[in-house]
């Protein structure tokens, strides 16, 4: 069952994301996160600017591709690493992804990551070193912070003011969703992600299933120990990785229910569709043998 405190928040998250009659009430902060899923947070953030929402986005300096239209404001604060320092560790990171293929958790989590990890990480220590900045979201009185988990800053930035949150993914890595939803994953029916398993398991398909489970519980707080040592010295408490998902009021999942396995949803989880990629264009036309043009499908 849901936290009072959560269930009090649900009203008025879904009043600001959805309610045409509120709109213009609606005061959002924004914390992206870079790449390609911000191609797809984009365009659901400039909606809420056009729906008459007061849009305010955060971002650092260093960044690679977070552009948003003039309808949102826009704060920045200043990193301690530059653009090329940034590019050489994520190309690290994926270069190390290509050359072999994890075939279960601990192989994946044992990939060096040259640190790339800590880049992220480390841009909501620059965040609320700016005081600047921090004043400002503290005076804004916003409704609600607009948020990708996969960065764990915007869950901070939740935390520290004390704001609904809402998050934005297409899934969190390990067990994370799951726990800070509250939301039931059993084991000997549900798949984790990284196995391909259908719903209908075999025997020792559950058992696999069973120790990657495990496995979870073992080694993913390695994952995102750094974001916990950040969020720890921002909150000047420890922090642990359910006190920071825990507190979300809304998940919205940018998947669709019938492209996974079958398993329980919590009330506060909604499905909007969407990966992380740009909207679709049209394909151009092209021209037969005879001349006649047709459009590819």
């Amino acid at each position: 069952m849901a936290p009072a405190a959560l269930t009090g928040l649900l009203p008025l998250c879904a009043c600001l994301l959805l309610a045409p009659g509120c709109a213009q009430a609606g005061k959002l902060l924004v914390v992206p996160m870079d790449g390609s899923h911000w191609l797809t947070m984009r365009p659901a953030v400039e909606s809420l600017a056009l729906r008459g929402h007061e849009v305010v986005m955060v971002k650092p300096q260093v960044n690679q591709n977070l552009e948003v239209s003039a309808k949102c404001t826009v704060k920045t604060y200043s990193t301690s690493y530059s653009l090329e320092d940034e590019r050489h560790q994520f190309k690290g990171f994926a270069d190390s992804r290509w050359k072999t293929r994890a075939s279960h958790l601990f192989s994946l989590l044992m990939v060096p990551s040259n640190h790339s990890l800590d880049y992220l990480f480390s841009r909501c220590r620059s965040l609320f070193n700016d005081r600047k900045l921090v004043k400002f979201i503290e005076d804004s009185s916003f409704d609600a912070v607009f948020l990708d988990p996969f960065d764990l800053c915007g869950l901070i930035v939740a935390k520290y003011f004390s704001l609904p949150s809402v998050a934005f993914t297409r899934g969190l890595f390990c067990h994370f969703l799951e726990e800070g939803s509250q939301c039931p994953s059993p084991p000997s029916y549900v798949p984790r992600s990284q196995l391909e398993f259908s719903d209908t398991m075999t025997f020792w398909e559950r058992v696999w299933n069973h120790i990657t489970h495990v496995e979870e519980r073992l080694l993913c707080h390695n994952f995102i120990k750094t974001g916990l040592e950040v969020a720890s010295e921002i909150l000047q408490t420890t922090v642990t990785a359910y006190d920071l998902f825990g507190p979300v009021s809304i998940w919205l999942l940018r998947t669709d229910f019938t492209l996974d396995n079958p398993k329980p949803v919590m009330p506060n989880m909604v499905f909007v569709g969407g990966i992380n990629c740009l909207p679709g264009k049209p394909l151009s036309p092209v021209s037969g043998q005879g001349g006649e043009e047709r459009r590819l499908l």
